[in-house]
């Protein structure tokens, strides 16, 4: 789960990373002074660095709670919004400064099928932006740069959420693994019960008629009470045995419920403990 989630997490920084070079490419290209370049990239690279935790939050999302998480998406909305105000003062391409705040929208922790009405709106948006840019702000001779610029911008977001789409589907498979394991548990866990039931009372039959046969020739013949007492005996010892072997035939402890019962010991003994278990 960790390198899948590492994989996910790269895909969407690529491309990120990758749409700020082509539009430093095509502003170099377009001969912006080097002013409204250097500042382009430096809004690139603080909008490169609000994605990341934005990403590492909506990795921790919970599905039952709030669709949006205002205070911890807060900061970075408002460094992404500062990143389009930067892009559009120096550059004054529409879809160049759109693009970081758009993205972190998209990265909001949307509820289920939310999100895809929202990538949907903001497809577009940036689709109309890169339109009118084309028609009056984009340099005449910009050629094919800027058209790969644009396409590459207005499929950001789509990219975007067919990776995190991507996230949830293994996601929800690993938590239906996980249900179906617990659910087997239960499962063994009622037969197990079922079968000591069984055995218990099985015994407790035979051990209550040797007694009461005990208890009927303790008058008449005390030798053959006491051997039904001995026999008495020996049946509980059968039953202990019994449920042990149906112990030993139940399944193990998994080691992170383990590793959590030892770390609670050790905090109970006053000893600073902490277990990770990597999924």
């Amino acid at each position: 789960m960790s390198a899948t989630w590492w994989y996910t997490f790269g895909t969407v920084v690529f491309f990120v990373v990758m749409l700020v070079l082509f539009w430093e490419a095509a502003l170099v290209g377009a001969g912006f002074d080097a002013g409204s370049v250097l500042a382009a990239g430096l809004a690139g690279v603080v909008w490169i660095a609000a994605t990341v935790p934005m990403l590492l939050d909506y990795r921790r999302r919970d599905e039952d709670a709030v669709p949006v998480r205002r205070r911890r998406a807060f900061v970075p909305l408002l460094v992404a919004l500062a990143c389009s105000l930067v892009l559009g003062y120096a550059t004054g391409i529409w879809v160049i400064a759109a693009v970081p705040l758009v993205e972190a929208i998209v990265l909001l922790n949307w509820g289920p099928g939310i999100r895809l009405r929202v990538v949907l709106v903001v497809t577009v948006l940036l689709a109309a932006l890169w339109a009118i840019d084309a028609r009056f702000g984009i340099p005449a001779d910009g050629g094919s740069t800027w058209f790969l610029l644009g396409f590459y911008a207005a499929s950001l977001p789509a990219v975007t959420i067919l990776s995190l789409w991507w996230w949830d589907v293994v996601l929800t498979l690993d938590r239906a693994r996980a249900a179906e394991a617990r659910l087997a548990a239960t499962q063994e866990r009622l037969r197990v019960a079922t079968d000591v039931h069984d055995l218990q009372g099985h015994h407790l039959q035979v051990i209550a008629l040797q007694l009461e046969l005990a208890e009927r020739l303790m008058t008449s013949d005390p030798e053959a009470s006491l051997a039904q007492v001995r026999a008495a005996r020996s049946s509980v010892d059968e039953a202990r045995q019994g449920t042990r072997d149906l112990a030993l035939r139940f399944r193990s402890v998994p080691l992170r419920d383990e590793l959590a019962n030892a770390v609670d010991l050790l905090r109970a003994a006053g000893v600073a403990a902490e277990a990770t278990v990597d999924r």
